[in-house]
């Protein structure tokens, strides 16, 4: 694709969302009072007549009919993601979902290393009647959500995090857990999820965050994200329409390609099929996670020293003030470049090897959060 058709439909998209300052350097939109990002123009120039202004959803892009829909807030809920923690409810109806370090240490001997992955999935333009289970916080959710102002569901955190957690308290809602939110309706209890062993009762897997009434609860983040996460434009004028074919992605998240997410193009929904180490990605209902993006960006990752359970250490995800090589993959083809991102409250700009901005088709985006070095396999 030419650069000027890229950057026309990039400018005409974000200047119509209220967001051409975030899209183009990264900075939160300019704003004393909480905005509808969908519908504010004031800050940018009257774009052409042959630039697109219609509205979208903030976290995928897509055609937004009333401006009216987006004004509430987005709720992350922090998701377990080892494999006795499945099925999952609820991710089918993300907008993005991220995918980071789990922290706790495998102890079954199968596979060296800390285990599994955790999930932050973001509902706005959708919300689900349950997500669930329910888990605690990690460190990197902070600067991943704090840009859309989003409203956490979770069961905690280790103290550390907790504060870290209030200290950014004017760009994200974090501390409205299971414990704190009691007699709300924001969670519930799944009987059947419940687990009892040797005499001693366990929730872990069997709390279940209630969106909606999560979101409502906001007393700062109420009217929705101040600006678009992505970069996104129709998809006629992604940038992958230039790139190189994909018909599957294994991303690695341990050693020795032991523990991959993989995803599988499929022409007939035009989706990517996600699967687990041990097989398709299954939600409770039985329904296949299958989004129409999968963004991977590499950061480095660590261990911090406090711990978050027996065996296991809180995992950071170095993303602030820094920068890493990122694959955006739609429509059964990829194209590569560099991501940068400034403070906790700023986007990501992602910038192809050509020079160009990204641009990303509208619908649900996996983000993949492997290590700066992980190994992306890539069959055509």
């Amino acid at each position: 694709m030419h650069e000027l058709s890229r950057r026309t439909a990039l400018v005409g998209l974000l200047g119509a969302a209220g967001a051409a300052v975030a899209g183009c350097t990264g900075q939160p939109s300019p704003s004393t009072t909480p905005t509808d990002a969908a519908t504010t123009t004031s800050a940018t120039p009257t774009p052409s007549p042959s630039v697109d202004t219609r509205p979208r959803w903030p976290l995928t892009g897509k055609l937004l009919k009333d401006g009216g829909d987006a004004k509430h807030a987005a709720v992350a809920v922090k998701v377990p993601d080892n494999r006795n923690e499945h099925p999952q409810r609820g991710l089918d109806k993300a907008d993005i979902v991220f995918v980071q370090l789990d922290g706790y240490r495998d102890l079954s001997g199968v596979n060296a290393g800390y285990s599994s992955t955790r999930l932050m999935p973001v509902f706005h333009s959708s919300m689900p009647e349950g997500v669930g289970p329910v888990r605690s916080i990690r460190p990197v959710d902070i600067p991943l959500l704090s840009p859309m102002h989003a409203v956490i569901g979770n069961t905690g955190a280790v103290g550390w995090v907790q504060n870290y957690v209030r200290a950014s308290s004017s760009y994200l809602e974090g501390m409205l857990s299971y414990m704190n939110t009691k007699g709300t309706g924001s969670y519930s209890i799944d009987p059947a999820r419940v687990r009892v062993l040797g005499g001693v009762t366990y929730y872990d897997r069997a709390v279940v965050c209630h969106p909606a009434v999560l979101g409502r609860l906001a007393k700062r983040f109420r009217t929705g994200p101040q600006q678009v996460y992505f970069p996104f434009a129709d998809a006629k004028y992604a940038s992958t329409g230039d790139g190189k074919e994909a018909r599957s992605i294994s991303v690695q998240w341990k050693s020795g390609n032991t523990y991959n997410m993989n995803y599988t193009w499929d022409d007939d929904s035009g989706t990517w099929l996600r699967s687990m180490p041990w097989g398709p990605h299954r939600t409770n209902a039985g329904t296949r996670i299958a989004p129409v993006n999968v963004l991977v960006i590499r950061a480095k990752q660590r261990y911090g020293k406090v711990h978050v359970g027996p065996g296991g250490k809180e995992p950071v995800h170095e993303i602030i003030d820094t920068s890493g090589a990122f694959h955006y993959f739609h429509g059964g083809r990829y194209v590569t470049g560099t991501w940068t991102k400034g403070s906790i409250d700023e986007t990501f700009i992602f910038t192809l090897a050509d020079g160009t901005p990204l641009l990303m088709a509208p619908g649900q985006t996996f983000v993949e959060l492997p290590n700066k070095n992980a190994r992306i396999v890539i069959k055509n």
